[in-house]
């Protein structure tokens, strides 16, 4: 039963998610990045604020859990938020969700240093499909590379991918001690302050020039409720009950769904590599959500 939670969930996240790069380039069509990044954090802390005064829990963090909290919030919400809304500036909404899951692939690696979370032959075979996936379809900016605004912003987003896989190993380390509700929420809270400063700060025009539309409000609101409050909430949970690795690579499927989701909304492009990348990707989530099922059961019965 638990495992099926488990499963569940990563597939509520993996479509929040996979649908997500599409707002935030909606929303970044009327709004600055930064400022983006700090509005979507601050709505879903306070949907976590509203959840967690319902549960009558304690709010204010501890003296031991506020430097853990400060930690997570710059690894994610600057590292990884800010970098990768700053980058799909330039990069369309598909592309930047491919270039943004190569982080299972650091995870698995950083884990097996960090975590004791030893290769296995699936977990190898996995990441070695998957990386082929990923090659097919970022192949040929590869193959034309040459250095542009668009390639840019891809190596922001490669830069954010690696924040965000560090943030998963930390987490995977501190989680277990904290309640998994208050630590998003102060992480979000953080995090969404500091890059409201840092906005203010460096997009001052851009905010005054600002005029707002219904999309991009949507796109906003997506962000800070689904995209944030609910799936923040979710992965933690996730990380908690399954290897770092496992649950990392099990969401290599929203790079697919991001594509599928560029090409229907924003009629982004879609070739002949990207879908042979597209099955690679796929072939790579089979052999390793075997691997996985085997340490959610693991984990389910010493639970029981």
């Amino acid at each position: 039963m638990k495992n099926i939670k488990v499963i569940s969930m990563i597939a509520i996240i993996s479509l929040i998610w996979g649908y997500l790069w599409v707002t935030v380039k909606i929303g970044l069509e009327d709004i600055p990045p930064l400022l983006f990044s700090s509005l979507r954090l601050l709505i879903g802390a306070v949907i976590l604020l509203i959840v967690l005064i319902a549960r009558k829990q304690k709010l204010l963090p501890s003296k031991r859990e506020w430097k853990p909290f400060l930690y997570l919030s710059l690894l994610m919400c600057v590292g990884y938020y800010a970098l990768s809304t700053y980058g799909m500036q330039f990069v369309d909404s598909g592309i930047s969700s491919v270039l943004v899951y190569t982080m299972p692939i650091i995870v698995t690696i950083l884990a097996h240093f960090y975590l004791r979370e030893h290769l296995t032959l699936n977990k190898v075979i996995g990441l070695i499909v998957g990386a082929v996936g990923l090659l097919f379809i970022m192949g040929p900016a590869i193959m034309h590379i040459s250095w542009n605004i668009a390639l840019f912003g891809e190596i922001i987003i490669l830069i954010s991918a690696v924040f965000w896989a560090c943030t998963n190993i930390y987490t995977k380390k501190i989680g277990s001690s904290h309640d998994k509700l208050k630590m998003t929420m102060w992480q979000l809270v953080i995090g969404g302050v500091l890059l409201l400063v840092i906005s203010l700060v460096g997009e001052h025009d851009a905010i005054t020039n600002m005029t707002l539309s219904q999309p991009s409000i949507l796109a906003l609101i997506y962000n800070g409720v689904l995209g944030s409050a609910v799936a923040f909430v979710g992965w933690n949970w996730v990380l908690g009950k399954v290897q770092a690795s496992v649950a990392s690579i099990s969401l290599m499927s929203v790079p697919i769904l991001g594509l599928v989701f560029g090409w229907l909304q924003l009629k982004e492009e879609i070739t002949v590599n990207i879908v042979i990348g597209a099955i690679f990707v796929c072939l790579g989530i089979l052999f390793t959500s075997v691997q996985g099922k085997k340490k959610i059961d693991k984990v389910t019965e010493k639970i029981a």
